[in-house]
């Protein structure tokens, strides 16, 4: 509720620290933020949503994604807000979730996005009265995002595009042909 009276220079502070390589979770109506919003490039606030604690099952779309690791198909929530698309986002580079609602309604609920050195993932699931926090699976999601967003030395990216396969190859190339030297020298 109080989105709008975070500061424009925090916010600038904050994106800029992505760029360089820190990581972003945002959970449930986060997307209404506005370091969300700026790092997306969108007024991601419009969403179709209703709070009557229907069934979510929450389906695994990317199974080899860090962010899964550990996890089944799909994770159940038995009472939960309904949000529901058209979500205005801009394409995830990575789909790692999308919800199923009791009311027929879908929703992408687990987006990833690199900008530029820094990793943001997206996870809608959450509310303060239906306490889903308290899964074991839901604990695991966030735990493993964490994991995933971390700063690592990664080479710049253009926005909304992840680097090419070939540079990362080179680079995983190069950093195991230094461990061998440090070994044997």
């Amino acid at each position: 509720m109080a989105h709008d009276q975070v500061q424009d220079e925090i916010v600038d502070r904050v994106h800029q620290r992505i760029q360089d390589g820190m990581g972003l979770i945002v959970l449930h109506s986060g997307h209404a933020s506005k370091i969300f919003r700026k790092v997306c490039g969108t007024n991601s606030g419009y969403l179709k949503w209703r709070e009557d604690g229907e069934k979510e099952i929450l389906w695994v779309i990317d199974p080899s994604h860090p962010i899964v690791e550990g996890l089944d198909e799909k994770i159940s929530i038995p009472h939960e807000e309904m949000y529901g698309e058209r979500f205005n986002i801009p394409q995830p580079d990575e789909l790692v979730f999308i919800s199923w609602f009791e009311g027929g309604e879908v929703f992408r609920s687990g987006c990833c996005y690199h900008r530029g050195k820094g990793k943001v993932f997206y996870f809608r699931p959450g509310h303060e009265v239906f306490p889903i926090y308290h899964q074991p699976e839901i604990q695991k999601v966030i735990t493993n995002a964490v994991k995933w967003a971390a700063p690592i030395n990664f080479p710049n990216v253009t926005y909304g595009n992840p680097p090419p396969v070939v540079e990362i190859k080179a680079q995983l190339e190069h950093s195991i042909q230094g461990l061998h030297e440090k070994k044997e020298g």
